[in-house]
Formats: structure tokens, C-alpha cells, sequence
């Protein structure tokens, strides 16, 4: 067999000095180090005194990469995977190439190191027993809406700075005690962290913008409402139109009736 394998090496996500002895060797031993951008990896092994081959790996080129990559690796090489920080694959590239591996028989190792959501969900305060990441959060209205008010875990999620009031002024209108945590450029000089409900915070950053990259931290959903609840109201309320009820009056009884706030329903049929 042969000993060509990838390695999965997560780097910081602000402070170098976040990075591990293990990524660090890693990333000297590797033949070829796939990073998303070679000029920010390039400052990251020169602080370290790392030499290395550098090519790029990003979202554009993932599939032509991973096609000249699995045969190096085939043929002995160790590449190091990185992005421009955190883990690679979340939210960032990498995927193509780790299931072009495993497709292929090579060993894939994947190294532990820093990543934003783990930090801001144990900074948010709120529950970490249960909890689930989504990535960057949906841009419709309709569809940020409906993740917002059914989930029943403690949500964590990357959010633009230019995004962030109108989402937290879409969750206030339909929650606003809702305890939400704004981790702001974690690890870096101007890191912070505020906590409050979704109608504190709206009115925090709409008075004052943030900068920076953002991770938002949303406590679960009421306990009233359980999963596939929000579904079937929408359901009845496309069955009660199509029967002939006005839209908003049926929205506002079906709210009454099942907890599922009258204007996401509303929202929802409009965009049938």
C-alpha cells in the first residue's frame, strides 16, 4: 500500500499562536500543502520558519485540484490540507477532496485544532449539551425565519457582520427573549463577546454596527413547539386558503391554535 495519505490540519482562526505542534509538523513534513489562499498560509509557515510546496485549493478549482492530488497521494505524497482558518470543511473547502480520498482508499487524518463555532458556543453561556451548526445562515427571509423558530437545540452559525441587525430584528419580532450570544472576531485584538435577548442585541447593533467576523449563538426554540409542529401549520393554513379563509385571519387562529407565530406562517404561505 501505499504510504501517500492526507492530512486534515486546522489553523487559527485569528491568534498564530492558536496553531498546534501537530498541525505544525504536519505541515512540514507534508510534499504539498493545499491551502485555500498560499499567501495566508504562506504568512503562517514563515511565523513558524515552515518551508513547503504550496498549491491552492479553494472553492473554485476544488474539483480539478482533487483530480491532481489523489494521484500524488496514490503515488506516495503526503499532502496537508488547510484553509484560511478553523477546520477545513466547515463552512470552507475541502470536502471534494477528502471524499476524492476515501473514494480512493487513502488514508485521511484529521488533526484536532481551533474552530470558531466550538469557541463561541462554549463562550455563548447558553446550553452546550445539544446543539447544532448550520454554516453561514440562509439569505431568504422566509426560509432564516423558519430555522430561527424550530430548533429545538442551541443554534450556532456564521453571519455577516452587514446581516447580523436584520436577523436579530427578524428573530425579536417573533421572539425577543429569545437569549442569543454575538461572538465577535474570536481570539483576535477587538474579540467580543455579548450576550442578551434577540430585542437587547437588535437594538445593540443597530445603534452601533459590528465589524469583523461573526458567530451567532441562538438559544433553542420555546419547548412548546416540537419538530415538525411549525410544517403542519403551514400545512393547514395552505389547506384553509385553498378552502376559501383569508390568509392573515387563518394565520392569526392556526398561531393560537399551535404556538407557531402568525407572521412565519403568514411568510411561509406567501412563498408558496
Amino acid at each position: 500500500m501505499s504510504a501517500g495519505r492526507l492530512v486534515v490540519c486546522p489553523t487559527p482562526i485569528g491568534n498564530l499562536e492558536d496553531v498546534t505542534l501537530r498541525v505544525l509538523a504536519a505541515l512540514r513534513e507534508a510534499d504539498i500543502v493545499a491551502c485555500e489562499d498560499t499567501r495566508r498560509t504562506r504568512g503562517l509557515l514563515h511565523r513558524y520558519g515552515v518551508t513547503g510546496t504550496l498549491v491552492s485549493y479553494h472553492e473554485h478549482n476544488e474539483r480539478e485540484r482533487a483530480a491532481e492530488l489523489v494521484p500524488r497521494m496514490q503515488a506516495g505524497a503526503v499532502v496537508a490540507l488547510v484553509s484560511d482558518a478553523g477546520m477545513p470543511l466547515v463552512s470552507d473547502p475541502g470536502f471534494i477532496l477528502v471524499e476524492a480520498c476515501v473514494a480512493a482508499g487513502l488514508s485521511v487524518e484529521v488533526l484536532p485544532g481551533p474552530s470558531s463555532a466550538i469557541a463561541a458556543l462554549v463562550a455563548s453561556g447558553l446550553p452546550a449539551e445539544r446543539w447544532r451548526f448550520v454554516g453561514f445562515l440562509p439569505r431568504k427571509k422566509g426560509e432564516l425565519e423558519r430555522l430561527l423558530m424550530s430548533t429545538a437545540d442551541t443554534l450556532v452559525a456564521f453571519e455577516s457582520p452587514k446581516r447580523l441587525t436584520g436577523t436579530l430584528t427578524l428573530l425579536a419580532a417573533n421572539d425577543p427573549t429569545r437569549p442569543v450570544a454575538v461572538c465577535r472576531e474570536l481570539t483576535k485584538i477587538h474579540e467580543e463577546v455579548r450576550r442578551g435577548s434577540a430585542q437587547e442585541l437588535a437594538e445593540h447593533y443597530a445603534a452601533q454596527p459590528p465589524r469583523g467576523e461573526v458567530v451567532l449563538v441562538v438559544g433553542a426554540a420555546p419547548a412548546g413547539l416540537q419538530p415538525g409542529d411549525e410544517d403542519r401549520a403551514i400545512a393547514a393554513l395552505h389547506a384553509l386558503v385553498e378552502a376559501g379563509a383569508k390568509p392573515r385571519a387563518a394565520a392569526k387562529v392556526l398561531a393560537e391554535l399551535t404556538g407557531v407565530a402568525a407572521n412565519r406562517l403568514y411568510a411561509a404561505h406567501t412563498e408558496r
